[in-house]
């Protein structure tokens, strides 16, 4: 038996790359998954596409989770479609840098809104449901230790993710919800090629400095996810694990 079987799981910003990994993997160890995007539908259907021609089943629902009656929406279509929900994957993120000369109202906003009052909505929603064995798995990122010039309002949307995920893990513990952390070090997406991250010097540096000498790929991050939504992990919460390749 698959490790997810009869399990439902919501993966927010699934639309592509790590979100989109992420829920293919878990559809491919038995999990229904709803694939969640905020503007992408072709990305989201494509998604579910592949996990339905894979022998699996998922549904793409639109919501901008940092919006309460949306991320609210999400999680509500998730129990109607398939019954319950047992896994919860904090994902959806906005990555943008920006020195500290450059640094707005609204830049702060809009990567704080999403990725961090996002994570909070959408949790909130979920633990109406989720019940013992419920796992919560937050994305941060390896710049929280990097700490990347430029970065200050990403890394400290990082950085609030982390201790949000502290807090949660003993505040759910007592219900038998895990909460875990996965911090990715640079991984290959639509968004880092966007940025202009992947064939850089910056990728050289990183890539330099990566024991196992080469920049992530969406699925190296999707296994330990799977990893921390089986019961493989029932004795894990709190955590923060690095897939990074030994970046540091």
């Amino acid at each position: 038996m698959a490790k997810l079987t009869g399990k439902v799981a919501v993966v927010t910003g699934a639309s592509k790359g790590i979100g989109a990994a992420i829920a293919k993997a878990l559809a491919a160890e038995g999990a229904k998954v709803v694939v969640n995007y905020a503007s992408s539908k072709a990305g989201a259907d494509a998604v579910v596409e592949a996990i339905g021609a894979a022998g699996g089943q998922a549904i793409a629902v639109q919501a901008d989770v940092s919006k309460a009656e949306q991320a609210q929406g999400l999680v509500d279509a998730a129990v109607k479609e398939f019954g319950r929900l047992d896994v919860l994957v904090n994902n959806s993120g906005v990555y943008e840098f920006a020195s500290i000369e450059e640094v707005t109202e609204e830049h702060y906003h809009r990567i704080f809104d999403v990725n961090v009052l996002g994570l909070l909505l959408t949790t909130q929603a979920a633990v109406k449901h989720l019940g013992e064995g419920g796992s919560v798995i937050n994305i941060s990122s390896v710049v929280t230790s990097m700490a990347p010039p430029a970065s200050a309002v990403y890394t400290g949307t990082k950085g609030a993710v982390e201790g949000i995920n502290s807090v949660l893990a003993k505040e759910l513990g007592p219900r038998k919800i895990r909460v875990n952390a996965i911090l990715p070090g640079m991984v290959e997406t639509e968004g880092t090629h966007t940025a202009g991250v992947i064939g850089s010097d910056f990728e050289q540096v990183i890539i330099g400095q990566t024991p196992l000498g080469r920049v992530g790929q969406p699925d190296d991050i999707a296994g330990v996810a799977v990893f921390l939504a089986s019961d493989d992990a029932r004795w894990m919460t709190g955590e923060r694990l690095a897939a990074s390749g030994g970046f540091r």
